[in-house]
């Protein structure tokens, strides 16, 4: 009996160069679990072969005419959701549109080498094709709508949800140390957090981290572009700097993030990659369970592989909660899924009820009862 041929996932390539599409056609094609279906020169037609092809998966180009990778990614995923790797440039300009893409729901990104040349785009080829078949697997989330309108609004920030601001800070009790939160996400992050993140107030009264799974040419934008959303004071972590409440600290990317035992940030990019990931989550929990104790925070998002599993465990070992995204709002389930593997894990929630459940323990921890422990 004949063997029955691998399924093919199907591809949609869109960019504005002739060449950069034959590029990528010949890279996919090579592979034995994609096929090249489609090709759109702008967001126009990328918009018109997501309906009419239904690919698996869109690779997007960003900077196109008469419509961008930006409004097409909008589009698409407000319209006909489907999964979305960027391909575009590791500039300044490319970090900030290509944020804006994930922020709209996009699953991953590729940078294109400088000079964008087939010799150069064949050093990112095993990048691309690992994010490409990864990513036409997932079950895509319509994570779009919110964004989406604010690029319709001429670029305007969305304005942040407003909640009634948390209880103020004691001013006595355990060394006068207050809760620490760790956000930790990976694929799907960018707009799993932009939901999450309005919720946050400058009253808030705990140090928030978040340590998301990125490169270093893009978190400074990226830190840039989250505090368009919320009225929390948001930064890039700095070393040594001293934790303060009512501030988002965005771990940098290429460094992992440690929290020392006098609540000052260290930044260490000398370490590389730790269990293959760099930053690695769970340097930053556990260094959070060992400062903070009880009084520490963990929310697990979206995500593929296994960070954050034992960094959960330290906060649960130290008396602090961890919560957990669950599958049906999350893009990939993994972390959330190993974290909950572990036994870790307090509360599984949908991501709009993890902001509330953040809020209640750090209230009940700071009016001396620790809300929500297990």
């Amino acid at each position: 009996m004949t063997p029955t041929a691998p399924k093919k996932y199907r591809v949609l390539v869109v960019d504005d160069s002739a060449f950069m599409r034959k590029v990528l056609e010949t890279i996919f094609n090579a592979d034995e679990q994609l096929q090249v279906v489609g090709h759109a020169k702008d967001g126009r037609e990328a918009v018109a072969l997501a309906e009419s092809l239904k690919p698996d998966v869109i690779t997007m180009d960003i900077n196109m005419p008469h419509v961008d990778g930006l409004q097409a990614t909008a589009e698409i995923m407000t319209t006909n959701p489907r999964p979305i790797v960027v391909v575009s440039s590791e500039s300044r300009e490319g970090a900030a549109s290509t944020l804006r893409a994930l922020e709209l729901g996009a699953i991953e990104f590729v940078a294109k080498p400088s000079s964008g040349i087939d010799l150069d785009m064949q050093s990112v080829r095993e990048d691309l094709l690992r994010k490409v078949r990864m990513a036409a697997k997932v079950r895509v989330v319509r994570t779009a709508s919110r964004v989406a309108s604010t690029l319709r609004d001429a670029g305007s920030p969305a304005a942040p949800k407003r909640v009634t601001p948390a209880a103020p800070l004691p001013s006595s009790g355990l060394d006068q140390r207050f809760p620490v939160v760790v956000i930790a996400a990976s694929t799907g992050g960018p707009a799993t957090v932009m939901r999450l993140a309005p919720g946050f107030t400058a009253e808030f009264p705990a140090a928030v981290i978040l340590v998301q799974h990125m490169p270093a040419a893009f978190t400074t934008q990226y830190t840039a572009q989250l505090s368009e959303f919320t009225s929390i004071r948001v930064k890039e972590a700095e070393p040594n700097e001293s934790l303060r409440p009512g501030t988002l600290y965005v771990c940098p990317g290429g460094q992992h993030l440690r929290v020392t035992p006098t609540g000052r940030v260290q930044l260490d990019g000398t370490s590389g990659r730790i269990n293959g990931y760099l930053p690695n989550i769970d340097v930053t929990l556990e260094s959070v369970a060992s400062y903070a104790g009880a009084m520490s925070v963990g929310a697990i998002l979206t995500g593929m592989g296994n960070d954050g599993a034992a960094g959960s465990q330290a906060i649960k070992r130290a008396g602090g909660l961890v919560l957990a995204q669950d599958e049906a709002t999350s893009v990939i389930f993994g972390m959330p899924s190993e974290a909950i593997k572990t036994g870790a894990v307090s509360e599984v929630l949908g991501i709009d009820d993890i902001y509330p459940a953040i809020e209640k323990r750090v209230i009940g921890i700071t009016r001396g009862s620790l809300v929500g422990a297990r």
